[in-house]
């Protein structure tokens, strides 16, 4: 079964709201406890370590740092069309989505080494 334009152009909406969503709810959070708990000494190094070796912990870091990647493709791609790339869809898109791609899976490796 291919995929119609109408689902293709669904999923990568779909990856959009979910990094927006990402971005506005748990990357405040996260500032929160790196930014200002680890240095007020709440948190310590090694508790901070600790919580990071655990698998939920990588997955939630995972979907903190891959997800908004796909949210800024997503806006960019547009922006670019707006600009007058509409006539280089598929460039831009391959090119916007490859970027955001790279990135999730350059957070994969760094995450996994932890």
């Amino acid at each position: 079964m291919t995929m119609t334009k109408s689902y293709k152009e669904a999923f990568w909406w779909s990856l959009f709201s979910a990094g927006g969503m990402i971005a506005a709810m748990l990357v405040p959070a996260h500032i929160f406890i790196t930014g200002i708990a680890e240095p007020m000494g709440w948190v310590t190094r090694g508790s901070m370590r600790a919580l990071v070796s655990n698998p939920l912990t990588k997955l939630y870091l995972l979907a903190l740092l891959s997800l908004p990647f796909f949210h800024c493709a997503h806006r960019i791609r547009h922006v670019l069309y707006d600009v007058g790339f509409r006539g280089l869809q598929m460039p831009v898109a391959v090119v916007c989505y490859g970027a955001a791609l790279l990135c999730a899976l350059y957070a994969v490796v760094t995450i996994v080494s932890l």
